[in-house]
């Protein structure tokens, strides 16, 4: 198995709690503050998962979450929309990225700014 086959193997593998466990942590380290809603039961449905803000880059970052195969739902798909509708800087971030290097690399201001997650 080569290094590729081996970082997809862990991003097939790897939950949507393990991922933002990852994301938050690496997030913090460089300086974003975190917004995450814990119990979003009582929430407008679809909301982003996260909403980072770094001061120095003059950034907002809103990100959805998803396992490697899981499905965005409607309503997440139109706060996604709406908000790169108005040129939010927004992912929709799986374990791929994570595990590929991509999410670091957006938050550290290394990346393109790609958008369409």
């Amino acid at each position: 198995m080569n290094e590729g086959e081996y970082r997809d193997e862990l991003a097939r593998t790897m939950t949507e709690e393990q991922l933002q466990r990852s994301v938050l942590s690496c997030a913090r380290f460089l300086g974003w503050r975190c917004y995450h809603t814990h119990d979003s039961r009582r929430s407008q449905a679809g909301f982003p998962d996260l909403v980072l803000v770094h001061v120095q880059q003059r950034r907002v970052v809103y990100a959805e979450l998803k396992r490697e195969k899981g499905r965005v739902r409607g309503e997440q798909q139109a706060w996604l929309d709406d908000l790169a509708a108005v040129d939010a800087e927004v992912y929709l971030w799986r374990p791929a990225d994570w595990h590929h290097g991509r999410i670091e690399a957006i938050l550290r201001g290394d990346d393109e700014r790609d958008c369409d997650g």
